[in-house]
């Protein structure tokens, strides 16, 4: 494992390779979250070297070893085989398997040989708050069609969490202007500049915000 950014080991870079190879319950378990040191989700790995071998043991996440988490499991190379409850899925890399239900029977075995599976979990009561960027990159794509209420739609549910997020507002300012509610678009302009004063710099030359230039109230950048 390679540590960088000096002695607060603020990035911890490894590969999967590198992670020791723990033979239990019938399995190939890599510690990536014991590696890694990370402490806010559960993560780790399992790999098998053949196909046909048992790649996830068979369990759900009520037993007494378990976290109680919901479960992301990502394949990352070669094939698997997923049984969740009476489901069969077949996994290539790349494919994510997601399991919510706590109480739904998983288990893995390998399709090919050298396959890796990284699984990924949390508990669902422990809910985090969702990055604000993701708000405005789903929008993106309506944003690019020129469905500019839907990237509104979209982008605007971001306020539940952050209601006074200055970025998040600024976008939400050029979906009103493009889709014809100066006065939606202004109000989200005027938080946006107060809460992130660049974006007021940034609207001076933004097209998106033509339609609300004229309009007064518009933010000018603070000296």
């Amino acid at each position: 494992m390679c540590l960088h950014a000096g002695m607060d080991e603020a990035v911890r870079v490894l590969r999967l390779d590198e992670l020791d190879r723990i033979e239990v319950a019938g399995v190939t378990y890599r510690p990536l979250r014991r590696a890694l040191g990370v402490g806010s989700f559960g993560i780790n790995a399992f790999t098998a070297d053949l196909a046909g071998d048992e790649l996830v043991e068979r369990h759900d996440e009520t037993g007494a070893g378990s976290g109680g988490q919901e479960e992301v499991y990502l394949v990352v190379r070669g094939r698997a085989t997923f049984t969740v409850g009476k489901r069969e899925i077949d996994a290539p890399a790349g494919t994510f398997v997601f399991v919510s239900d706590l109480t739904a029977t998983r288990h893995a075995v390998a399709a090919e040989p050298d396959t890796a599976v990284v699984v990924v979990g949390a508990p669902p009561e422990r809910q985090l708050p969702v990055s604000p960027f993701e708000y405005w990159f789903a929008a993106e794509g309506a944003y690019r069609a020129g469905e500019y209420d839907r990237a509104y739609e979209i982008a605007s549910e971001g306020l539940l969490e952050w209601p006074e997020h200055g970025l998040l507002h600024y976008q939400l300012a050029c979906y009103q202007a493009l889709g014809g509610h100066p006065d939606g678009a202004l109000y989200h302009l005027q938080i946006a500049a107060t809460r992130e004063p660049r974006t007021a710099e940034w609207a001076q030359g933004d097209a998106d915000l033509d339609s609300i230039r004229h309009l007064p109230g518009f933010p000018t950048p603070v000296e």
